[in-house]
């Protein structure tokens, strides 16, 4: 289970790759576990991007607010729509 750093973190990996500090913590926990890669941009530059297994948990708390009424990126509009 991530902690709530890491799960912040993976979410920065998802949008804000070029703005995280690769000194991060969190970063070793999601290395290991294989939800974030270090890619190689230049010859002096590397950058963090989702693996599938990241990508998928993403998608899959994504689902989870929306099925359980959580809100979410549109959840109330949704709700409130009977969707």
């Amino acid at each position: 289970m991530l902690s709530p750093k890491e799960f912040a973190t993976l979410m920065l990996v998802r949008h804000s790759p070029d703005q995280i500090d690769m000194n991060r913590e969190e970063l070793d926990t999601l290395l290991e576990r294989q939800l974030v890669a270090l890619e190689q941009w230049t010859q002096d530059r590397r950058r963090l991007s989702l693996t599938i297994a990241g990508r998928s948990l993403l998608e899959a708390v994504g689902r989870l607010e929306y099925t359980t009424g959580l809100p979410g990126r549109d959840g109330d509009e949704r709700l409130a729509a009977g969707l």
